[in-house]
Protein backbone atom coordinates (compact mmCIF):
# COMPACT_ATOMS: atom_id res chain seq x y z
CA UNK A 1 0.00 0.00 0.00
CA UNK A 2 2.81 2.40 0.91
CA UNK A 3 4.54 1.66 -2.40
CA UNK A 4 1.37 2.41 -4.36
CA UNK A 5 0.86 5.74 -2.58
CA UNK A 6 4.48 6.65 -3.26
CA UNK A 7 4.08 5.84 -6.95
CA UNK A 8 0.86 7.87 -7.10
CA UNK A 9 2.63 10.83 -5.53
CA UNK A 10 5.46 10.57 -8.04
CA UNK A 11 2.99 10.49 -10.93
CA UNK A 12 1.15 13.52 -9.54
CA UNK A 13 4.41 15.43 -9.14
CA UNK A 14 5.46 14.50 -12.68
CA UNK A 15 2.10 15.69 -14.02
CA UNK A 16 2.46 19.01 -12.20
CA UNK A 17 5.99 19.42 -13.51
CA UNK A 18 4.79 18.76 -17.07
CA UNK A 19 1.99 21.28 -16.66
CA UNK A 20 4.43 23.87 -15.33
CA UNK A 21 6.85 23.33 -18.22
CA UNK A 22 4.08 23.83 -20.77
CA UNK A 23 2.84 27.03 -19.13
CA UNK A 24 6.38 28.38 -18.86
CA UNK A 25 6.90 27.58 -22.54
CA UNK A 26 3.84 29.70 -23.40
CA UNK A 27 5.23 32.62 -21.37
CA UNK A 28 8.61 32.28 -23.04
CA UNK A 29 7.09 32.15 -26.52
CA UNK A 30 4.89 35.19 -25.89
CA UNK A 31 7.91 37.20 -24.77
CA UNK A 32 10.21 36.01 -27.55
CA UNK A 33 7.77 36.37 -30.45
CA UNK A 34 4.90 38.67 -29.38
CA UNK A 35 3.75 39.29 -32.96
CA UNK A 36 3.52 35.62 -33.96
CA UNK A 37 0.64 33.19 -33.33
CA UNK A 38 1.28 30.67 -30.57
CA UNK A 39 1.76 27.26 -32.17
CA UNK A 40 0.91 24.22 -30.06
CA UNK A 41 3.61 22.28 -31.91
CA UNK A 42 6.18 24.92 -30.95
CA UNK A 43 5.02 25.00 -27.34
CA UNK A 44 5.27 21.22 -27.12
CA UNK A 45 8.83 21.25 -28.44
CA UNK A 46 9.86 24.01 -26.05
CA UNK A 47 8.30 22.13 -23.12
CA UNK A 48 9.93 18.86 -24.25
CA UNK A 49 6.63 16.99 -24.52
CA UNK A 50 4.66 15.42 -27.33
CA UNK A 51 1.97 17.54 -28.97
CA UNK A 52 -0.87 15.27 -27.74
CA UNK A 53 0.39 15.78 -24.18
CA UNK A 54 -0.55 19.46 -24.36
CA UNK A 55 -4.12 18.50 -25.27
CA UNK A 56 -4.16 15.72 -22.68
CA UNK A 57 -3.23 18.20 -19.93
CA UNK A 58 -5.32 21.20 -21.02
CA UNK A 59 -8.02 19.71 -23.23
CA UNK A 60 -7.83 22.28 -26.02
CA UNK A 61 -6.06 25.41 -27.20
CA UNK A 62 -8.68 27.47 -25.36
CA UNK A 63 -8.09 25.37 -22.23
CA UNK A 64 -4.37 26.10 -22.44
CA UNK A 65 -4.95 29.85 -22.53
CA UNK A 66 -7.52 29.62 -19.76
CA UNK A 67 -4.83 27.96 -17.66
CA UNK A 68 -2.34 30.67 -18.62
CA UNK A 69 -4.81 33.33 -17.49
CA UNK A 70 -5.48 31.59 -14.18
CA UNK A 71 -1.76 31.09 -13.64
CA UNK A 72 -1.06 34.76 -14.32
CA UNK A 73 -3.60 35.79 -11.72
CA UNK A 74 -2.23 33.38 -9.14
CA UNK A 75 1.42 34.25 -9.69
CA UNK A 76 0.69 37.95 -9.98
CA UNK A 77 -1.03 38.16 -6.61
CA UNK A 78 -4.76 37.95 -7.34
CA UNK A 79 -5.32 36.66 -3.81
CA UNK A 80 -3.75 39.83 -2.40
CA UNK A 81 -6.15 41.92 -4.47
CA UNK A 82 -9.12 39.95 -3.12
CA UNK A 83 -7.89 40.34 0.44
CA UNK A 84 -7.34 44.06 -0.02
CA UNK A 85 -10.78 44.66 -1.53
CA UNK A 86 -12.38 42.84 1.42
CA UNK A 87 -11.03 45.37 3.96
CA UNK A 88 -13.82 46.47 6.33
CA UNK A 89 -13.16 50.13 5.56
CA UNK A 90 -14.34 50.81 2.00
CA UNK A 91 -11.80 53.57 1.34
CA UNK A 92 -8.96 51.32 2.49
CA UNK A 93 -10.38 48.54 0.33
CA UNK A 94 -10.29 50.88 -2.67
CA UNK A 95 -6.68 51.89 -2.05
CA UNK A 96 -5.51 48.36 -1.36
CA UNK A 97 -7.28 46.85 -4.36
CA UNK A 98 -5.81 49.35 -6.81
CA UNK A 99 -2.32 48.92 -5.37
CA UNK A 100 -2.60 45.12 -5.59
CA UNK A 101 -3.87 45.28 -9.18
CA UNK A 102 -0.97 47.51 -10.20
CA UNK A 103 1.48 45.02 -8.69
CA UNK A 104 -0.30 42.16 -10.44
CA UNK A 105 -0.08 43.87 -13.83
CA UNK A 106 3.55 44.83 -13.31
CA UNK A 107 4.56 41.26 -12.45
CA UNK A 108 3.65 40.03 -15.95
CA UNK A 109 3.33 43.21 -17.98
CA UNK A 110 4.89 41.88 -21.20
CA UNK A 111 2.76 38.73 -21.30
CA UNK A 112 -0.44 40.62 -20.49
CA UNK A 113 0.24 43.14 -23.26
CA UNK A 114 0.70 40.36 -25.82
CA UNK A 115 -2.42 38.51 -24.64
CA UNK A 116 -4.49 41.69 -24.89
CA UNK A 117 -3.34 42.19 -28.48
CA UNK A 118 -3.75 38.53 -29.43
CA UNK A 119 -7.29 38.47 -28.04
CA UNK A 120 -8.40 40.69 -30.92
CA UNK A 121 -7.06 38.21 -33.48
CA UNK A 122 -7.70 34.85 -31.80
CA UNK A 123 -11.10 35.29 -30.21
CA UNK A 124 -11.80 31.56 -30.00
CA UNK A 125 -8.91 30.77 -27.66
CA UNK A 126 -7.00 33.77 -26.38
CA UNK A 127 -10.00 36.09 -26.62
CA UNK A 128 -12.12 33.79 -24.51
CA UNK A 129 -9.45 33.50 -21.82
CA UNK A 130 -8.94 37.26 -21.65
CA UNK A 131 -12.69 37.83 -21.57
CA UNK A 132 -13.08 35.48 -18.62
CA UNK A 133 -10.27 37.26 -16.78
CA UNK A 134 -12.00 40.57 -17.41
CA UNK A 135 -15.33 39.23 -16.22
CA UNK A 136 -13.71 38.39 -12.91
CA UNK A 137 -12.37 41.94 -12.63
CA UNK A 138 -15.78 43.38 -13.53
CA UNK A 139 -17.41 41.40 -10.72
CA UNK A 140 -14.77 42.56 -8.27
CA UNK A 141 -15.17 46.22 -9.19
CA UNK A 142 -18.96 45.99 -8.91
CA UNK A 143 -18.57 44.58 -5.40
CA UNK A 144 -16.08 47.31 -4.48
CA UNK A 145 -18.48 49.99 -5.72
CA UNK A 146 -21.24 48.45 -3.60
CA UNK A 147 -18.89 48.43 -0.61
CA UNK A 148 -18.27 52.17 -1.05
CA UNK A 149 -21.98 52.84 -1.52
CA UNK A 150 -23.07 50.91 1.58
CA UNK A 151 -20.65 52.86 3.76
CA UNK A 152 -21.84 56.18 2.35
CA UNK A 153 -18.45 56.90 0.80
CA UNK A 154 -19.72 57.76 -2.69
CA UNK A 155 -20.36 61.37 -3.60
CA UNK A 156 -24.08 62.26 -3.82
CA UNK A 157 -23.81 62.94 -7.55
CA UNK A 158 -22.21 59.54 -8.31
CA UNK A 159 -24.49 56.56 -8.92
CA UNK A 160 -23.54 52.97 -8.18
CA UNK A 161 -23.36 52.21 -11.91
CA UNK A 162 -21.12 55.21 -12.53
CA UNK A 163 -18.81 54.14 -9.71
CA UNK A 164 -18.61 50.62 -11.12
CA UNK A 165 -17.81 51.95 -14.59
CA UNK A 166 -15.06 54.26 -13.35
CA UNK A 167 -13.47 51.55 -11.21
CA UNK A 168 -13.58 49.24 -14.23
CA UNK A 169 -11.75 51.89 -16.27
CA UNK A 170 -9.13 52.76 -13.66
CA UNK A 171 -8.26 49.14 -12.86
CA UNK A 172 -7.86 48.10 -16.50
CA UNK A 173 -4.51 46.91 -17.83
CA UNK A 174 -4.57 49.72 -20.40
CA UNK A 175 -4.92 52.39 -17.70
CA UNK A 176 -1.99 50.87 -15.83
CA UNK A 177 0.16 50.54 -18.94
CA UNK A 178 -0.50 54.06 -20.22
CA UNK A 179 0.88 55.45 -16.98
CA UNK A 180 3.61 52.93 -16.20
CA UNK A 181 4.95 52.35 -19.73
CA UNK A 182 3.55 55.30 -21.66
CA UNK A 183 4.42 57.95 -19.06
CA UNK A 184 7.31 56.00 -17.49
CA UNK A 185 5.85 56.35 -14.01
CA UNK A 186 7.26 54.06 -11.30
CA UNK A 187 4.85 51.58 -9.74
CA UNK A 188 4.19 53.56 -6.58
CA UNK A 189 3.39 56.69 -8.58
CA UNK A 190 1.21 54.74 -11.00
CA UNK A 191 -0.73 53.30 -8.08
CA UNK A 192 -1.01 56.70 -6.39
CA UNK A 193 -2.26 58.38 -9.57
CA UNK A 194 -4.97 55.78 -10.14
CA UNK A 195 -6.00 55.80 -6.48
CA UNK A 196 -6.14 59.59 -6.26
CA UNK A 197 -8.21 59.77 -9.44
CA UNK A 198 -10.64 57.20 -8.06
CA UNK A 199 -11.01 58.88 -4.68
CA UNK A 200 -11.41 62.39 -6.08
CA UNK A 201 -13.93 61.23 -8.67
CA UNK A 202 -16.00 58.91 -6.49
CA UNK A 203 -15.65 59.69 -2.81
CA UNK A 204 -16.95 62.39 -0.51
Amino acid sequence: MATRKYEQRLRAEAAQETRRRILDAVYQRLREAPSEPVSIDRIARMARVARPTVYLVFGSRAGLFDAVGADLLQRGGFDRMLQASAHPDAREALRGAIHAIVEMYAAHRDVLRVLASMALLDTAAVGGAVQRMEQGRATGMAELAQHLDKQGSLRPDVTLDQATDLLWLLTSFDSFDLLHSGRNLPLDQTSATLTTTAERSLCR
